[in-house]
């Protein structure tokens, strides 16, 4: 075995008198997703980390969330000054990683916050009703108005891209729920006042930041260096932790776009990427079948598109068993069975992996030690391996993270340095309904003014009418009196003057702009 420089696959592990043969990921097998589940403190870092090295040095570009902060050293070279160097070296020898060496790899650090990395965004549109509600935690109820909402903006054409945007849209729709229920389903106001609290509460926790442009172009994930390197693409979800489900939507609307843009590529050498999705069971944890079943769709067919997927987590229980079945490639760290539930739990690990002869797989499960792993990997014709115990390789980047001003360097560096640092705010459907807003206005303070001066011309009028119909009599006391044709001063006459001051007032501006301002008058 000749660690990860093997053209065809990556080099995890091997063995020494009480293990098995060398472990290797096969690159052509590579896409179809993998899992990597283990205690706390059991190594799963890393051999995420190991994995990642394996494919960069392979030309295949990665994406990985960064959740302790620990894999920034990816980018920084181990050293023989680090105090794990003769651990290092010893495990090299013993599993015959005759190649190992120190070395930093190329890196793209991301960051929702744009603290720790380049801004990553997407639109409100692009995310989709589905996932929104998901993110905000929406009643079916909720979800039905606010897949009303992203209709009435595909046919009205207003672009929806940041989160001010969705809530203009509400309160528009809000404003014209009556005609809107007509024609598409009942549209309560306390449901769109629920929505409406959900997206601020979603704004504290920094989804504000998030949505908006210039959007994340798939491209930036999936490049590879002049000298054959893919790019290991970093996330930094320490702080995003605080805000799980705005975690997992992220990763979630990520493979989606995935799956939905890339072209169909069969079963290429190589995988076009990875994906590595961290602390999985925050994906499945309450999630509504819908959800559920779009994640196995995704998982069961974006291999074709040459997208590996890999899932990792503390227990194989946090996967739907359908999904699960699909991870071919699993590196099993220790579980501790120290309840009747965690034994239940071995137990069904245990029984997913192709039995070996030479020990009882539970056993190995339970009894592995930090930095050892249960492992299985596909064969020829995608056949699952039979288990082996394996020491995993040691690191060839730095172990640990690296500092904020070499973190600072990396992202000056880059090769998308500037690209999303600068918000761009364009006419989008705040703005279009702003401005359809202005209009009515302008149009309601025009029908008033001619209003009144139509009131003008009725009231000279009238005045005319009323000293030309007259006539000079006298009375019987000889004094001139005058009469009038006519109705004379009517209920009529009252009515109309009440209306037209009204009309001139407050209320009557309100009426008037009401009037213009509606749903027919806005399209």
């Amino acid at each position: 075995m000749q660690g990860y420089h093997v053209a065809d696959q990556v080099f995890i592990g091997g063995g020494g008198p009480d293990y098995g043969t060398a472990q290797g990921l096969r690159l052509d097998y590579a896409n179809r997703h993998g899992l990597i589940a283990g205690a706390t403190g059991t190594g799963k870092t890393v051999t995420l980390q190991i994995l990642a090295e394996g494919f960069s040095a392979a030309g295949v570009p990665v994406f990985l969330s960064d959740v302790k902060g620990d894999l920034s050293g990816l980018a920084a070279s181990g050293s023989v000054d680090h105090k794990l160097h003769q651990a290092f070296t010893k495990r090299a020898a013993t599993i015959g990683f005759d190649t190992f060496s120190y070395s930093a790899f190329p890196v793209t650090f991301w960051d929702l916050y744009g603290a720790s990395g380049h801004p990553v965004r997407t639109t409100v549109a692009e995310m989709g009703p589905l996932l929104l509600s998901r993110l905000m935690e929406l009643s079916e109820a909720q979800e039905g108005i606010m897949n009303i909402a992203f209709r009435i903006a595909d046919e009205e054409g207003m672009p929806l891209l940041d989160l001010k945007d969705l809530q203009a849209l509400l309160v528009w729709v809000g404003e014209n729920r009556e005609a809107i229920s007509l024609r598409y389903g009942n549209v309560s106001t306390q449901s769109v006042g629920a929505i409406q609290r959900q997206l601020l509460v979603l704004e504290n926790q920094g989804g504000n930041a998030f949505f908006g442009e210039p959007a994340l172009e798939l491209a930036d994930l999936m490049q590879v260096t002049p000298e054959g390197q893919g790019r290991i693409n970093i996330l930094a979800a320490d702080k995003l932790m605080g805000a799980p489900r705005l975690y997992a939507t992220f990763l979630l609307w990520l493979l989606s776009e995935l799956f939905e843009t890339l072209p169909e590529v069969g079963d290429p050498d190589k995988p076009k990427l990875v994906f590595f999705f961290d602390e999985a069971h925050l994906l499945f944890d309450d999630a509504p079948k819908a959800l559920v079943e779009k994640v196995e769709q995704v998982a069961r067919l974006i291999r074709s598109k040459g997208v590996g997927v890999y899932f990792i987590t503390q227990n194989p229980d946090d996967v739907p068993e359908d999904i699960l079945g699909q991870l071919g490639n699993r590196v099993q760290h220790a579980l501790r069975a120290f309840t009747a539930r965690d034994r239940k739990a071995l137990k069904r690990a245990a029984e997913t992996y192709r039995p070996n002869a030479r020990f009882d797989t539970a056993d190995a499960i339970r009894d592995v030690g930090v930095g050892e792993a249960v492992t299985s990997m596909l064969a020829e014709k995608g056949v699952p391996g039979v288990v082996e115990r394996t020491l995993i390789r040691p690191p060839s980047s730095q172990l640990g993270p690296i500092s904020d001003a070499a973190r600072a360097q990396v992202i000056a560096g880059s090769p998308v340095a500037g690209k999303y640092e600068t918000v761009v705010d364009r006419v989008s459907a705040f703005e279009m309904l702003k401005a359809r807003a202005e209009e009515a206005a302008r149009e309601a303070d025009a029908a008033e003014a001619q209003a009144e001066e139509q009131t003008v011309a009725e009231r000279e009028f009238n005045a005319g009418r009323r000293y030309a119909g007259q006539r000079v009599g006298r009375s019987s006391s000889g004094r001139s009196t005058r009469t009038e044709d006519g109705i004379g001063s009517s209920i009529g006459k009252a009515i109309t003057g009440m209306v037209i001051k009204e009309l001139k007032g407050t209320t009557g501006r309100r009426i008037v702009r009401g009037i213009l301002g509606g749903l027919f008058k806005g399209r």
